[in-house]
């Protein structure tokens, strides 16, 4: 997961980042791959189930941050239940990682299958902390949903945004969309069915504050869509195609995967 306001230096790449960022040493490490015959069912998740309460965005905006493509959320739009208890956090961004081809580019694997793309859906405790700043290197400072991406048939609320990307095809460049925008429309049918584990930041600094929320329903989105955030690039106009801006799967160690479904 990407946090831009952080303004991390990530251009070393994933190998080096422990060198510079404690965090990154630690054994709370994301993304990792979901080993599903490990995962351990928790009646908890169901019986305090997830509770998504978005708003629609008006004239949300975008951003190429010089990592990822990034919308900015500024409607109270929020998510209670499941592993986050009666804690509220509310929705701050959202963003992707993506691949060069469609055999890579989802951050998190599921028993070892790799997505073309992965979606994040950025949230921070409004319960327990003031503010984003200091929220984001707590414990339970952050949740993530997380949307995996396979190639298929156009994506009708992602295609809302794809227009616009020849505005922030360079890092540095923001626009504002014209309408609407609802981010409830990237969420899947089904948002009963999710595992979940404690994570971390998935770029500098690190930090190991996320509870990350992974669905088991997929999105697709068609190959003109995923060429759309191919366009997009890491400097400007001469500089490379935004492409493969994830990380590597990390050590799980002691920690436990639980699932909301059998």
């Amino acid at each position: 997961m990407s946090v831009s306001d952080l303004k991390p230096d990530i251009t070393a790449g994933p190998s080096s980042w422990s060198h510079h960022y404690p965090a990154a040493r630690g054994e709370r490490q994301s993304p990792i791959n979901i080993a599903t015959g490990k995962a351990k069912y928790d009646t908890k998740l169901v019986e305090k189930p997830l509770k998504i309460d978005y708003h629609p965005e008006e004239c949300m905006c975008l951003e190429n941050n010089g990592h990822t493509f990034k919308a900015n959320c500024k409607e109270k739009s929020t998510l209670t239940g499941g592993p986050l208890g009666d804690d509220e956090y509310r929705l701050i961004q959202f963003h992707l990682h993506w691949g060069g081809k469609d055999d890579r580019g989802a951050e998190h694997t599921i028993d070892g299958k790799v997505y073309a793309a992965e979606l994040h859906l950025v949230h921070w405790n409004t319960s327990k902390y003031k503010t984003f700043e200091e929220a984001v290197d707590k414990q339970d400072g952050l949740a993530v949903l997380c949307m995996f991406i396979k190639v298929g048939n156009s994506h009708p609320g992602f295609e809302l945004l794809c227009k616009d990307f020849d505005r922030i095809k360079c890092k540095g460049k923001s626009c504002s969309i014209d309408e609407h925008f609802s981010p409830a429309v990237l969420l899947p049918n089904d948002t009963s069915r999710y595992w979940t584990y404690p994570g971390s930041l998935t770029t500098p600094p690190c930090f190991e504050s996320v509870t990350f929320i992974l669905f088991q329903e997929t999105l697709e989105f068609s190959p003109e869509q995923l060429a759309a955030l191919r366009s997009l690039k890491f400097g400007d106009e001469s500089s490379d195609d935004m492409v493969d801006n994830f990380r590597p799967c990390c050590y799980i160690g002691t920690r436990t995967v639980r699932a909301s479904f059998r």
